[in-house]
């Protein structure tokens, strides 16, 4: 494999402070582009919880994976239909332009022009270094084919819940009966980042018609060596507390393992909400149009109670 010399970073700091080591003489046989790094992976995720800075690049802090494609820009916004969306890459969202100084310029389609110093941390992460504000976003590499779709669920979880209206629960096996047999829909919304709405409405309820009977907060936890399983508490404004094991079935289907009662429920999601930035509406049936951010949030390591 031919060493990248276009990009090397001898140093960073939080700052943001970089010195790069640029060859740009197109007759040296181990020469890289920069069009070749950026291009060498379908699927850039970006990992928001390593992005360092006190500004935002609206378009990335909105993004789950990005992709340059012949000077095409492509994100996705949204983990449900991730991989199918674009034929993986998402939706367009504007273009770019590579240049041999280690620069990346975007012109994305609603929020402007951005100009990136490009930064190679190994051979599948890139770093992309905002030059005309502070803040710097890691990028992580990846095919199409193996993309870490459970990595992306599971340290996403509370964007994942918020792609529904609601959460119908469609079984209920084992366990001892309890209070949290009744309510049958879950919401999960941005307010606050963690707030939940639970209804006893019945089975079948047209979503735009439920009367959401509880609200509260919830917080989710990292359970220590398992990738895939978290931990679920929702607390009730009433002073109540439920407490689950949360496991991702598929992009539209939950199981909530209910502690105390030893009981395991299925929710299914309805009606997706596509976060789009704008005013275009697409039908799928719901669309939100609020341009939903990421934002870094610590969750606590516990060790699993079952």
């Amino acid at each position: 494999m031919k060493a990248i010399k276009l990009l090397f970073a001898l140093f960073l700091s939080v700052s943001i402070t970089s010195c790069v080591v640029v060859n740009d003489d197109p007759l040296d046989d181990d020469f890289i582009s920069l069009e070749e790094v950026v291009g060498g992976y379908d699927l850039w995720y970006v990992d928001f919880h390593r992005t360092i800075g006190t500004s935002e690049v609206p378009y990335l802090s909105r993004a789950f994976t990005v992709s340059f494609f012949n000077g095409d820009l492509y994100a996705n916004n949204n983990i449900v239909d991730i991989g199918k969306t674009g034929n993986g890459l998402g939706i367009l969202v504007g273009s770019y332009r590579t240049y041999n100084d280690g620069v990346i310029e975007t012109r994305h389609n609603l929020d402007g022009n951005y100009s990136f110093e490009v930064i190679q941390i190994s051979a599948n992460e890139i770093r992309l270094n905002d030059l005309q504000s502070n803040v710097s976003y890691l990028l992580v590499g990846y095919q199409r084919n193996n993309f870490d779709y459970d990595m992306l669920f599971y340290d996403n979880i509370e964007y994942f819940l918020q792609e529904y209206v609601a959460w119908e629960r469609t079984s209920t096996a084992n366990g001892t009966p309890n209070p949290f047999d009744s309510e049958h829909f879950l919401q999960f919304t941005p307010e606050n980042v963690t707030t939940f709405y639970s209804s006893n409405d019945s089975f079948g309820t047209d979503i735009d018609l439920i009367n959401w009977d509880y609200i509260g907060s919830y917080r989710i936890d990292d359970i220590i060596d398992y990738n895939d399983l978290k931990f679920l508490t929702l607390y009730y404004e009433g002073g109540d507390t439920e407490e689950f094991e949360l496991s991702v079935i598929n992009d539209g289907t939950i199981e909530l393992f209910h502690l105390s009662s030893n009981t395991t429920y299925v929710f299914e999601g309805r009606g997706f909400i596509q976060y789009l930035k704008g005013e275009g509406k697409i039908k799928k049936p719901a669309v939100r149009n609020s341009g939903r951010k990421r934002i870094k949030i610590e969750r606590k390591k516990i060790n699993r109670r079952v």
